[in-house]
């Protein structure tokens, strides 16, 4: 099943039923007690482990993501002699996040200021300011707001218009 985390086939528990501090406490056989020492001794890793296979690498990365992924990887191997693997690559990171958050503000500023709900158009997004507080004692007092007459509620920028 494509949905299964082992593919359709049935878990197996490898551990045994030692993986449980209580069944251990109940007492083990010197048998199962070497059963037990093999198996953890087994859970280590060897010192070249995990294995960089460089090969691997090349082919998960197709033509596409290599070239958007050409800048920053330049930036990381020109780094990494410098401060080392690590933080080059925190470097290369926190750089392509800042450069998408950058242009994803740009575009966003650009999209409100082009795509305005006006009387040109049918939609866009529709910004709409408070209007200032005028309290007792401000010059203009009774001061109603921008809209006096009742051409001037739903003119949406139509009165403005150079044409």
């Amino acid at each position: 099943m494509a949905s299964s985390d082992t593919g359709g086939v049935k878990a197996m528990a490898i551990a045994g039923r030692m993986v449980r501090e209580r069944e251990r406490l109940l007492g083990m056989s010197a048998e199962e007690r070497a059963w037990r020492k093999q198996w953890l001794k087994d859970q280590e890793l060897s010192p070249n482990e995990p294995k960089y296979v460089p090969e691997y690498w090349q082919a998960r990365i197709n033509p596409i993501r290599k070239f958007y992924r050409f800048p920053l990887d330049t930036v990381h191997n020109m780094l990494t002699p410098v401060i080392g693997n690590v933080p080059a690559y925190h470097v290369r990171f926190w750089t392509g996040k800042f450069l998408m958050s950058v242009a994803a503000i740009c575009g966003t500023i650009y999209y409100f200021k082009y795509n305005q709900n006006d009387w040109t158009r049918k939609g866009g997004w529709r910004v709409i300011s408070s209007r200032q507080a005028c309290l007792p004692g401000d010059p203009g007092y009774p001061k109603l707001g921008d809209r006096s007459k009742p051409n001037e509620y739903a003119a949406r920028g139509f009165n403005e218009s150079p044409i």
